[in-house]
């Protein structure tokens, strides 16, 4: 189902369970492994979460949800599925490294909300994406009505949400869902390319910056106390003072 590899710090899980990436139990509990797996190591920095199906991730698994409604503890049994969705996405969003999203298909409901638990995400233009669960009566809780909301906004998620609306992604950019978009057939090497790129940054400062900005969505936080602290902080870091020097000499 899931699938990881480290090269030149970039970890990449592929989602590889045919045809559409069904959000099941055991899914969760490998993605729960490869994450238990990347925290031992020490030699990535960016995570790039892919699909190598036509489509990124349709969301739960329709078995399974005909399984518990139909059961007598149905709504029990969902609701301990959703706090799992909610629990493992909010290791991703935890995390300290990057964290990339490649959407090269669809992604829907709880496979927008992966996506939205990543730093960053790039969509192929013919993607379609949304959160369309209030059509069946019930709301996307994998966390898309509040990473939504801090991403785009109470307008374009009230749009996306209460409309049930699925948008491609030249649309998810302009909407700020998504950060870029390419031709499918382009997506997997613009992802690595930007991959590469974050790759090659102090990871010690892209973690500070991943802490500010998080910082800025909580309100009466004091995100400029955190900015000053991890300034502190950066300023004594071996790699910090390596490249300030490299940059002041004109050799960066």
């Amino acid at each position: 189902m899931i699938e990881l590899s480290v090269t030149d710090r970039i970890a990449t899980l592929t989602l590889c369970q045919p045809p559409v990436n069904a959000i099941s139990d055991a899914w969760l509990v490998l993605m729960d492994e490869a994450l238990d797996g990347l925290a031992v190591r020490d030699d990535w920095q960016v995570l790039l979460i892919r699909s190598n199906q036509k489509v990124f991730c349709a969301g739960a698994d329709l078995n399974e949800v005909a399984d518990r409604i139909h059961a007598a503890d149905g709504a029990d049994r969902t609701l301990a599925y959703v706090v799992s969705i909610q629990r493992v996405f909010a290791r991703i969003e935890a995390l300290p490294q990057v964290s990339l999203a490649e959407i090269g298909g669809a992604a829907i409901g709880g496979g927008l909300e992966l996506t939205l638990a990543c730093d960053l995400r790039i969509a192929a233009d013919e993607a379609k994406l949304g959160l369309p669960e209030a059509r069946l009566g019930l709301l996307p809780g994998g966390g898309g009505t509040q990473r939504l909301t801090r991403i785009c906004g109470r307008a374009v998620a009230s749009r996306l949400i209460l409309g049930a609306e699925i948008v491609d992604g030249r649309a998810a950019v302009d909407l700020g869902i998504a950060n870029w978009s390419a031709p499918r057939a382009e997506v997997p090497a613009r992802a690595m390319e930007i991959a590469a790129r974050i790759a090659e940054l102090p990871a010690s400062a892209l973690a500070a910056c991943k802490t500010c900005i998080a910082a800025a969505c909580e309100p009466g936080h004091g995100g400029f106390s955190d900015e000053q602290e991890y300034t502190r902080r950066l300023l004594t870091d071996p790699e910090t003072r390596r490249r300030v020097e490299a940059f002041l000499a004109g050799n960066q």
